[in-house]
């Protein structure tokens, strides 16, 4: 059977118990004074599981508690959700309601969090911006997305100044260029009447990464309750007690969910508007930070601090770092947890079905390579071109089921689904013990001599080469084969690479197929906010000798 969750279903008693004892042991549920618990239910039934519901909630049970730590200070539960009643006054002034879109271009702050809340308990939409986006891409996603007030940082004028003059801005950090309106850092209790509970709740939409084109809007679901975040916690032991920063943009899917997690369990969420490794490391010691929610490129910068570096700073806070977003190579899982212990986790999904499985230490400890295992409530097949269930050890299409499968695309399209089960894209299989092994993207396969042949595989083989720091492997038009591939590498400081050495490496463990004839030499990849290599702007290849 080729499904990576359990061999059968658990009834929902007995789901309901697990998810139970999982939030129990995160500190999730807690004895408290029955009044505040009382007001704390009352704030998640009007507002529902959304941010704001969250914030609201939290006020009521743990007010003075600190809800964020960014480079303006601290900011408690109260005062969070004070300043996103106060904004939404502002934002309602500015036309915006039940069903209206509000385009977000921010970095890593509270004021990020606080425009969620805002457009929460108005109803309103909420389209998260790549802050990497070029102009005309902002000005296409927004058209697209129908955003109808923006909210951004100013640093980022130039890249919204193709905007139509009609839509309003609010500031979100920083001083604009001309006087206008900011998202409130103090804020009192309103004198006016605050809008109406919405009738439905706003929804978050996450772009696409856009590394092959214009980005694509996705419409996130409103989580049901606290068994999503139970699903995560069951592989991941995140405590309510725990201070999560926040490193991946909260733009991204994985950087949101950060957020999302930390809002449920009332923990407190770490800030920094820009990612720099060693001061990731300063902020841990500093803060005492027990969570790190990065995406891979992030813990790369990290491992390239020199050593000494590293280890000038205190980080045996630090229980478990979560990683996600790309493919990690088994050389950086390895040297990763030697350097800070056996804290990663890593967790494999995408913007349209959130997650899929979940690896922890001990999984790739064992098998560096494996995606790991399905959390609670997530059920994970491969399947054959007609949509049948393919037997452990087939590799085939990656499909997965939980509660968290995005509402499709704002265009108006979706992902393909079978089995009741949606498609991530990705091909792989499951081996004996469950563990999903992920080959790559169905579009990154190559024929190449009348064989399937793909790039994660070879990129593996060649990272591990003392002298490569970075690679990445794409397919390319070839005459004799149909195909080939295109190795793009990137070197240590000072190291040589020998072109010829990388083609012997991936000859001997991979066949002659899988060698890339084309080897390129690159100081850096291409890479957008969020750390995936953009491979149209890769240079054109050429064979080196």
């Amino acid at each position: 059977m080729a499904d990576a969750g359990s061999t059968s279903t658990p009834s929902s008693l007995r789901r309901t118990l697990e998810t139970v004892r999982i939030l129990v042991r995160a500190g999730v549920l807690a004895p408290g004074r029955p009044d505040k618990i009382a007001r704390q239910l009352k704030a998640l039934k009007t507002w529902g599981p959304t941010i704001a519901g969250g914030y609201a909630a939290a006020t009521e049970r743990a007010p003075d508690s600190i809800a964020v730590i960014d480079e303006d200070g601290t900011s408690t539960f109260a005062e969070m959700n004070l300043r996103g009643r106060q904004l939404a006054l502002d934002l309602r002034r500015s036309g915006v309601g039940e069903g209206s879109r509000v385009g977000l271009l921010c970095r890593n702050h509270s004021a990020f969090v606080q425009a969620m809340i805002a457009c929460g308990r108005l109803g309103a939409d909420v389209v998260l911006l790549n802050t990497g986006l070029a102009q005309t891409q902002v000005t296409a996603s927004a058209a697209d997305n129908d955003v109808s007030v923006l909210i951004a940082d100013s640093e980022f004028e130039e890249a919204y100044s193709g905007l139509p003059p009609e839509i309003p801005r609010i500031t979100a950090w920083g001083e604009p260029a001309s006087p206008g309106p900011k998202v409130p850092w103090r804020a009192a209790a309103p004198k006016e009447e605050e809008p109406p509970v919405p009738g439905r709740p706003g929804r978050l939409v996450v772009l696409t990464s856009g590394t092959t084109g214009t980005p694509k809007g996705a419409r996130r679901p409103t989580p049901k309750g606290p068994q999503d975040a139970a699903s995560v916690l069951s592989r991941i032991p995140l405590r309510s007690s725990d201070r999560i920063l926040v490193s991946a943009p909260i733009f991204h899917t994985w950087g949101l969910a950060g957020v999302q997690l930390g809002m449920s369990m009332r923990a407190t969420l770490v800030m920094r508007r820009l990612f720099e490794p060693e001061d990731v490391l300063r902020t841990i010691q500093e803060q005492r930070c027990s969570v790190l929610f990065a995406v891979p490129v992030m813990l790369r910068r990290i491992m390239d601090l020199p050593r000494s570096v590293r280890e000038k700073y205190d980080t045996s806070s630090l229980r478990v770092v979560a990683c996600s977003g790309s493919a990690m190579s088994p050389q950086l899982i390895t040297d990763f947890m030697d350097a800070f212990g056996d804290v990663l986790y890593n967790l494999y999904g995408s913007t349209e079905v959130s997650w899929a499985t979940i690896a922890g230490p001990e999984d790739m400890r064992k098998a560096p390579t494996t995606a790991g295992r399905p959390p609670l409530g997530t059920r994970v097949a491969v399947l054959d071109p007609d949509g049948n269930e393919l037997p452990d050890g087939s590799e085939g299409s990656i499909f997965v089921g939980n509660d968290m499968l995005f509402d499709g695309y704002t265009n108006g399209k979706s992902k393909r689904t079978a089995l009741g089960l949606m498609e991530t894209g990705d091909r792989g299989h499951v081996d004996g013990y469950g563990l999903l092994h992920v080959a790559g993207r169905d579009d990154d396969m190559i024929v190449s001599g009348g064989e399937n042949v793909f790039p994660r595989p070879v990129e593996e083989a060649v990272v591990s080469m003392p002298a490569v720091r970075e690679v990445v492997v794409t397919g390319v038009p070839d005459e004799e084969f149909g195909q080939r591939f295109a190795a793009f590498v990137v070197p240590y400081e000072g190291a040589v690479v020998d072109p010829n050495e990388v083609r012997m490496k991936v000859r001997t463990e991979l066949g002659r197929f899988s060698v890339p004839r084309d080897v390129i030499l690159l100081p850096e990849l291409p890479r957008n906010a969020t750390g995936k290599v953009v491979k149209r702007r890769l240079p054109d290849s050429a064979p080196s000798e």
